[in-house]
């Protein structure tokens, strides 16, 4: 063991080198990564088609490359599925990443053998070199980290084979030995497509295990651990996993759950680190104690711009703007180019700078996420700060959650919250009220539709029974893996689901304690 840790320390001694190269020429990394991807992708169909060999500088790649959105990649990636390689990126693709996003539609995602080591890998390998730099201390090495993963299949052509899946799963079938030594559970169980038996395995398998690190979604984690918890009769993970130390975890902001993992937990030791991981690449990671900040992770293979929102709505690309010209407080939508041949991609994430020296960030929404039908423009950042505030205040906990309007006339309306509560709150209509006042607070907009119930009326907050989420989540087939409740709808669809699910009581019937 003592060899081991000196291995892993002589390792990471070395990426923080690398990582601090980047933090001090930020602008440099990002411009060579520019010209390494359109280079090695200039041979491809797409590069040829827009001129890759002539751009010689950000102004060129602008001018050559449209911004994209699925729709417009997606005949590339369809053929690429088929079986045709050097269409938007060099190296042979087989790989893809199922988008788990909240939308009905799926997306196929390519990932490369550069995307899997140079960013997937790799940012594997700093969230633990940054955890342990912190927390000089670290028993990491000394036992498991268990690692929730979705699962993947193959899809079978004329002539061809590809497969898709979860990221996560894809990145655990093709993990070095060196790293599988370290996660749990074992691949036969990790990569299971069914998830009541996945789960049902997985706590037996990991029941006795010494977890000393827990990475994957909050809200299927919570999951586990209840299940876990009522297997093995106890109270606490403490009792489970004496040497639990950092929980990793991105997805969803961890503001609406941080209190119920403490309360499972009872262990105030736990370290939690947040990344900012995707489908389409690794992006951030938390690189401070007591900070919720992440530090924006430059070497990965990726090529990033941004654009203020109100120039994305009205399709004004011209306006993209690279690292070196972003400002600290504006909202961004998030383009990036990677070495998987996804190119001025927009990934659907708004950012927001809290600092340029380095370049630290926060995760402030999504661009077809939110809600703006009484001109409001409410985030998940706003949502999600109010219920934390909400449950901190009237001693609650909130399960899930998800808001849409309701239209009262063509001037006026309100917002219907729908909340799976972990905890009730000790005084609903304090509750309420402190949410709206958060909401209040940190949206301007919504404040002034608010004022004396003009446009806005006080929300309607209903209180769902047990399991009704987790049943929504079976029903569009969106069990495990990275699957998660849309919280923001401009339209009703998934509230009136949820709603139908609830009236007919089969919320009831599909929970972790009937398992």
């Amino acid at each position: 063991m003592a060899l081991l840790n000196s291995i892993a320390s002589w390792l990471m001694k070395k990426r923080m080198h690398q990582i601090e190269l980047f933090i001090k020429y930020p602008i440099d990394v990002q411009q060579e990564w520019m010209y390494s991807l359109v280079y090695e992708a200039s041979e491809t169909f797409y590069g040829k088609k827009h001129g890759f060999e002539n751009i010689k500088n950000y102004k060129q790649f602008k001018e050559n490359v449209p911004v994209n959105d699925y729709e417009s990649l997606k005949p590339f990636i369809d053929r690429t599925r088929r079986g045709e390689q050097n269409l938007l990126w060099h190296s042979e693709i087989k790989w893809f990443a199922k988008s788990s996003g909240t939308t009905d539609k799926s997306k196929f995602l390519p990932v490369s053998s550069e995307s899997l080591d140079g960013c997937h890998y790799n940012a594997g390998r700093d969230m633990i070199t940054l955890h342990c730099l912190n927390h000089p201390d670290t028993q990491l090495f000394t036992g498991k980290n268990l690692a929730l993963g979705g699962s993947f299949k193959e899809d079978i052509f004329e002539d061809h084979s590809s497969f898709h899946g979860d990221v996560s799963a894809i990145i655990i079938h093709n993990l070095p030995m060196w790293a599988d030594y370290f996660r749990a559970p074992e691949v036969s169980i990790a990569l299971m497509d069914e998830w009541e038996s996945k789960l049902e395995k997985m706590t037996l398998s990991m029941m006795n295990e010494n977890v000393v690190s827990l990475a994957g979604v909050p809200s299927w984690m919570l999951v586990l651990m209840k299940k876990i918890l009522e297997k093995k009769k106890v109270s606490s993970i403490k009792e489970v996993w004496p040497n639990l130390e950092v929980y990793f975890h991105g997805g969803v902001n961890f503001a609406p759950y941080k209190e119920q993992f403490q309360q499972l937990f009872k262990k105030d030791d736990v370290h939690y680190l947040e990344l900012y991981n995707a489908s389409e690449g690794f992006f951030g990671i938390q690189d401070q104690n007591n900070s919720e900040e992440m530090l924006l992770m430059l070497d990965y293979g990726i090529f990033y711009e941004f654009i203020e929102l109100q120039d994305l709505q009205r399709n004004d690309f011209s306006k993209t703007i690279h690292l070196g010209e972003v400002k600290a407080g504006v909202d961004y939508a998030m383009i990036i180019s990677t070495n998987a041949g996804l190119w001025r991609y927009q990934i659907g994430d708004v950012i927001r700078f809290t600092n340029t020296n380095p370049y630290r960030f926060k995760i402030t929404g999504r661009t077809k996420q939110f809600i703006n039908v009484f001109g409001e423009e409410l985030m998940i950042h706003n949502t999600d700060q109010a219920i934390a505030q909400a449950c901190e205040k009237a001693h609650a906990m909130v399960k899930e959650y998800t808001v849409a309007p309701v239209f009262m006339n063509t001037t006026s309306g309100s917002h219907e919250w729908l909340i799976e509560f972990e905890k009730e709150p000790e005084n609903f209509d304090f509750f309420c009220a402190v949410l709206d006042e958060s909401l209040k607070k940190q949206n301007s907009d919504y404040e002034a539709k608010r004022f004396n119930n003009y446009v806005i009326h006080f929300p309607q907050i209903r209180r769902m029974p047990q399991g009704t989420f987790l049943q929504w989540l079976k029903q569009n087939n969106k069990l495990g893996g990275q699957y998660k409740v849309p919280r923001l709808s401009n339209s009703r669809k998934v509230a009136e689901e949820l709603l139908e699910i609830a009236a007919m009581g089969k919320s009831e019937t599909f929970s972790y304690r009937d398992n």
